[in-house]
């Protein structure tokens, strides 16, 4: 089943993050994955508005993804975004249609 990886970042110094933006297309290529949405233009309709950049990728399966997350080369390469030249939060998640009474218990106990 295919899985999401769901990036909202805060671009601080841009030389210092295309040193990681301009390593991730090869990475993510290796495990599968399919750009859906990378830096494109967007409208923030709710939330703070913290975040200034968002990418969405397709992997094929959450495992890969994790496995892309977790790889030396994204470690590797994630070290250019860290120490002030940006920050993020990262999720990767498993699509379909999930949405019970159970899920929605578990996720107000969060």
């Amino acid at each position: 089943m295919s899985a999401y990886w769901l990036a909202r970042s805060r671009v601080i110094d841009p030389v210092r993050y295309m040193k990681y933006a301009e390593q991730v297309p090869a990475i993510i290529e290796k495990y599968g994955a399919r750009v859906l949405s990378r830096g494109a233009p967007f409208v923030q309709v709710e939330g703070d508005g913290h975040f200034t950049r968002f990418v969405l990728l397709e992997f094929p399966s959450l495992q890969q993804a994790l496995d892309c997350y977790h790889s030396p080369e994204y470690q590797r390469a994630r070290q250019h975004r860290l120490d002030g030249a940006g920050e993020a939060e990262i999720t990767l998640l498993e699509a379909g249609e999930f949405t019970s009474a159970m899920t929605l218990e578990r996720a107000s106990n969060a």
